[in-house]
């Protein structure tokens, strides 16, 4: 029986590209690495970066890196926005309000959508969306 989510684990074309934007940008603590694995966190699940070892063929939108996100929960989501606007990082949705607090999404170095919510609503409901899809349309 499953009891939890270990790790999250991101196929990278360049691992030290990808190590670079998740320690010094957003400033993800290393747990463990190596040339073929790294992750972040030491307590709880983990993201962990390997290697791509071969290329996928991108048959359609079905392969792309928009059809997973990692999801990450700050408590000052302007501050961290500010911050990420000076490291020149992409927005996949800009900054907005939504109905459980501020909430984002940007890309990694290889198009991993990576979504950021500051969390200000103490209910959760079927309409919770912590991925803010339906503000990215």
């Amino acid at each position: 029986m499953f009891s939890k989510i270990g790790s999250v684990i991101l196929l990278v074309e360049d691992m030290e590209r990808s190590f670079e934007f998740y320690s010094k940008v957003l400033g993800l603590k290393t747990k463990t690495k190596s040339p073929d694995w790294i992750e972040f966190f030491d307590k709880g699940t983990t993201l962990a970066l390997h290697p791509r070892k071969r290329k996928l063929e991108k048959k359609n939108d079905q392969d792309s890196n928009t059809n997973i996100l990692v999801g990450f929960m700050v408590g000052d989501l302007d501050n961290l926005v500010s911050d990420l606007r000076t490291k020149n990082i992409s927005f996949f949705k800009e900054p907005k309000q939504e109905p459980f607090g501020k909430h984002t999404i940007i890309t990694d170095p290889d198009g991993h959508l990576i979504s950021i919510a500051e969390i200000t609503s103490k209910e959760t409901t079927e309409e919770f969306d912590l991925i803010g899809f339906l503000g990215a349309e």
